[in-house]
């Protein structure tokens, strides 16, 4: 399970939205749909997320019905602060949204549908582990209105899974693939990089396997160890090593020249598509701070500025919705020095970058520095753009500091 919630203010038992927020009926929308539930708990996670055997009192077979509830819920609130719009993106993550049948997942996409509404090609995704996609499965999904399948590939390396307490069999990636392709879904597939014990060649390995998919999409995320879950106590106990920053750098070196000479271009610092129409548009949203409710339990959701947050157990969610109160546990608006530093963190991972006329004036005067060494493309300032390098990328977190202090 995740880490305790943000401290913020109470949030109202109706869900109701300030007054005052200054909402753009013309601004885009996006839905993000948790699904909290795994099989088993991956090592290195710290998602919201519970096995069987922590539900205690929540039915996996009574999700849909009680975040559909919610949507109900959003859909009075944003209608009465006249901010109801069409959904631009839609995402069901988790946990294992597959682990729900799939005409559960139809069912509050097609509820999410009829209360909000899709734009014009709207992006739909579905997060899935391999083991969990079969052609039925993909097909419903299609039939419903998925647009694209997002799959849980991590490594093609037995030891690495076995690392990562991943439970798929790597050849189940190809059939999942296989089967979204036939269905006509987009695919996506996710990597990790820097599990205890896997080498350069491992990763090498991963990325072959990957590339052999053929798919529009691929992400490669570095393996962080959170606070609280069991690789973070198994390194602390010597049982397995930390990452390796170094080998982590070779790693995405590697990757990004490897995914370069494919056809694949980084659009941020993790994810890399095939062409511009093939980026998430969902994750873009986040990025670039656009509205965004977020469904299910510990879910968190952005309207103009203004934050919250569900509670985090599923039983505790459906208890505050069959009670017809709102789920959110708390909410917040930052201040101005706080959505700035946030935006300049967002902004400068994907490839556009910031423009330097949104920095502070004392802080433009920084980007020469950074250019100097070697961490902002020159040509891009030039245009008025601060964006990374590669070598910006692996220290894209001093580049925000530099910025930002």
């Amino acid at each position: 399970m995740a880490g305790p919630l943000p401290v913020g203010d109470p949030a109202p038992a109706d869900g109701r939205l300030p007054s005052d927020l200054a909402i753009d009926p013309a601004a885009p929308f996006s839905a993000y749909l948790h699904v909290p539930f795994c099989r088993v708990r991956c090592g290195y996670c710290d998602f919201n997320t519970y096995t069987s055997g922590e539900l205690r009192g929540a039915k996996q077979e009574d999700y849909a019905s009680t975040l559909i509830t919610e949507i109900d819920l959003a859909k009075r609130v944003l209608a009465d602060a006249g901010a109801l719009r069409p959904m631009d993106t839609v995402f069901f993550g988790g946990g294992t949204p597959t682990l729900l049948p799939a005409g559960d997942l139809a069912r509050m996409l097609g509820a999410a549908t009829d209360a909000f509404g899709l734009t014009d090609g709207a992006e739909v995704t579905v997060e899935a582990n391999p083991d969990t996609v079969t052609p039925e499965v993909a097909r419903t999904l299609a039939d419903a209105g998925v647009t694209r399948l997002s799959i849980g590939m991590q490594s093609a390396v037995p030891h690495v899974l076995a690392a990562l307490d991943r439970t798929h069999r790597p050849e189940n990636v190809t059939t999942a693939v296989a089967a979204a392709k036939d269905a006509g879904l987009a695919v996506s597939v996710d990597l990790i990089y820097g599990a205890p014990g896997e080498s350069l060649a491992d990763w090498e390995a991963s990325l072959d396997a990957a590339l052999a998919l053929e798919s529009d999409h691929i992400s490669a995320y570095a393996l962080i160890i959170e606070d609280g879950t069991k690789l973070a106590r198994q390194i602390r106990r010597g049982e397995v090593p930390a990452p390796d920053d170094d080998l982590q750098a070779d790693i995405y070196e590697l990757a990004d020249a490897r995914l370069a000479a494919a056809g694949f271009d980084w659009y941020e610092i993790s994810n890399w598509s095939r062409t511009v129409e093939q980026r998430s548009r969902h994750n873009l949203a986040y990025w670039r701070g656009s509205d965004w409710w977020g469904f299910g339990p510990g879910a968190h959701s952005h309207v103009a500025g203004l934050r919250w947050w569900n509670v985090k157990h599923p039983a505790a969610y459906a208890q505050r919705l069959a009670a017809e109160e709102s789920p959110a546990a708390g909410t917040e608006r930052p201040d101005a020095k706080s959505r700035t530093l946030e935006r300049i963190l967002l902004l400068s991972r994907i490839r556009e970058g910031i423009a330097v006329a949104d920095l502070q004036p004392d802080k433009r005067t920084r980007v020469a520095g950074l250019i100097a060494d070697g961490l902002v493309d020159p040509a891009a300032a030039v245009r008025g753009r601060v964006q990374l390098t590669l070598r910006g990328r692996l220290l894209a977190d001093a580049v925000v500091r530099e910025l930002t202090d």
